[in-house]
Parts: C-alpha cells; structure tokens; sequence
C-alpha cells in the first residue's frame, strides 16, 4: 500500500466562497502512482443515503481548491453528488516537491487518483463517476477522458488547452518554428540558471499592478485572483506563479491525441466572449470530426459569458445543464 504523507491541512473554512448549509465537508487525502498525497475538499450532500454518483474537480490552472474548483465541487453536492475538489500535485496542500511544478503527465495521474480514491468510498457508486475540468484543468479532464474508461461523464468549463498555448503562443500567434525556438533557447537557459542558483525562478501570478494597457482577458485575470473576489494565499495564480521551466512539458508534446476514441459522455462549456474560446471550438471539432461516438458529445457556448465568469458566477454558470448531463450519465 502506498504510504501517504502527512500533510498539514488548515481546517478553517478558508474558501473564496460561502460555505453551503445543504452539505456536509471534510478534508481528505489520496495518493496517485507517483506516490505523491494530494489533499482535497469532499462535500457531501446532507443526510444522503445509499452510494452516490462521485465527481472530482480540479482547476483552474494555477488555482487552488479553496477557489473555482471548491464552488464547482460544493455546488454538485448541493444537487445531489458527492463531490471533492483537489489541489494538483505541488500546488496548494497537496505534496510533492520542489513547489509550483507540473507535468501533463503527472496531471493526468492526479485525476485518475482522485478517481481511484472516489471508487473505493461506501458512500460512492463506483460505476457512476464523472469529473469537471475548470481552464486549463478542463484541458488535463479531456486528457483524462481519454484514458480512463472509469469516467463516465465529463464537463469542460472555459478549457484551455495548455499544451496548444505552450507551443503555439496565445491565439497561435507563435505557431512558427522559429518563435519555439527562441522559447526552448529561453527555457533551457532558465534552467542552468535555475541549477546554477540551486532552486527555481517563479513566473509571478497575475500582473499586478495591473498596466491600464493590458489585454481585457488579463484585467479579467486581476478582477479574480488580484481582488476580495477570488484571491488566495495558496493560489499560484494569485501570488508568484509557477516555476518559469514548468511549462517544458507542454511545449513538447500536445494534448487530446485520442479524444476522437473517448465512449463516455463529454459536455464542453465556454463563454462566447472568452478569448479561449477558440480552444473548446476546435478541441471539440477535433473530437468528434469522423468518431464513433460522436452522439453523447456536446458543446454549450454561453452568450455573453468571459473566460473568468465561469469561474465563479454562479448566475452564468450553467450549473443546472452540468447537473442534467451528470445525471443523465451517471445513471
């Protein structure tokens, strides 16, 4: 049996949200086959009976559970599911060192964990689990689909596709040779400065302060990480970001290879006033375009939502859809 490590888990309800009078919440650890422990919020329905249909969510990337991925979780379990939200490998509350990394391979293995942890609750119907994926975790949820036939349904919300970004810039503006290039050149260099200097250089979160010239998508970036409104001490995104190297992966390989293979139930949302909504339109044309099982795919463009919306208004997200499709194929 792996062994888990002992991880130090605030008990304060510390969450960017209020905490939800229908459930029930405690903290939980799992460990995935990298032998990392991984700490997660479970809410459960109050005064449930019986096995329940269990999702695990994640997301977004650079984000801890305490925000988006925490409201998403304690949402479903007000409509009935028993729902945990988990902090991915080195992010958070979770394990693993050194901090702030990852791996779309290690992601990856942190939903299949959370799932193998959702399979083996009494209070969990092991034949009926689903997982949401929130930006650039919708991303790593498609992935996960794709490879563990365990998950019978999946919701995309406001994906991004993090290996299209890390090889292709914002827009596929750098979808050139030359522009990779310079960015491997950059990258690599940043590691023997990083070897050099014996730990790693962060990226920074959210630009702050905040430049009057900067994109819309980033002012929205600020609106939630930067503010009242979704700031978080354990938030990467929040406070100095990722490891400058950490995106080495992604630029050396590409997501949804097999997506068009996926059988289970696969629900795509995205704002249409997101800039990344070009990433759920195309990844779900790629999916479906000559599959199978093309018939249990959906995409819900939201009208007039922004990337950030779905991150936590709960009067644009669609929860009653993502309630309908769970149900529908977690029977």
């Amino acid at each position: 049996m792996m062994k888990a490590e002992e991880l130090k888990l605030t008990q304060a309800w510390d969450k960017v949200f209020p905490k939800s009078s229908k459930v029930d919440h405690k903290k939980v650890t799992f460990v995935n086959h990298f032998g990392i422990t991984l700490a997660a919020d479970m809410y459960i329905p109050k005064n449930a009976e019986g096995r329940l249909p269990g999702i695990a969510v994640s997301g977004p990337f650079g984000a801890c559970k305490e925000q988006s991925s925490g409201l998403y979780a304690q949402t479903m379990a007000e409509r009935g599911f028993l729902a945990i939200a988990f902090d991915p490998s080195f992010t958070g509350e979770s394990g693993g060192f050194p901090r702030a990394m990852h791996s779309p391979d290690i992601d990856v293995e942190d939903f299949q964990a959370a799932v193998d942890f959702l399979s083996v609750q009494e209070n969990v119907d092991p034949e009926r689990i689903g997982i949401i994926g929130i930006c650039g975790w919708g991303g790593m949820a498609l992935q996960t689909a794709c490879i563990d036939t365990r998950i019978k349904a999946t919701v995309t919300s406001t994906m991004y596709d993090m290996s299209r970004v890390a090889g292709n810039g914002y827009f596929d503006a750098a979808d050139n040779e030359e522009a990779r290039h310079q960015a491997r050149v950059a990258v690599n260099a940043q590691r023997t400065k990083d070897y050099l200097a014996g730990d790693y250089t962060r990226q920074g979160g959210v630009i702050d302060p905040l430049p009057e010239d900067a994109p819309y998508f980033v002012k929205d970036y600020y609106a939630y990480y930067k503010t009242p409104r979704g700031y978080h001490p354990r938030s990467l995104n929040s406070n100095d970001g990722w490891t400058v190297n950490t995106g080495t992966s992604l630029m050396n390989m590409r997501l949804f290879t097999y997506a068009r293979e996926i059988r289970s139930a696969v629900l795509m949302i995205h704002g249409d006033k997101a800039h990344s909504c070009y990433m759920s339109r195309d990844a779900y044309a790629d999916m479906v375009k000559g599959s199978r099982y093309a018939d249990n795919k959906e995409l819900l463009i939201v009208p007039g939502a922004s990337h950030t919306d779905l991150y936590d208004q709960t009067d644009i997200i669609p929860f009653d859809k993502i309630e309908a499709f769970m149900k529908e194929n977690l029977k």
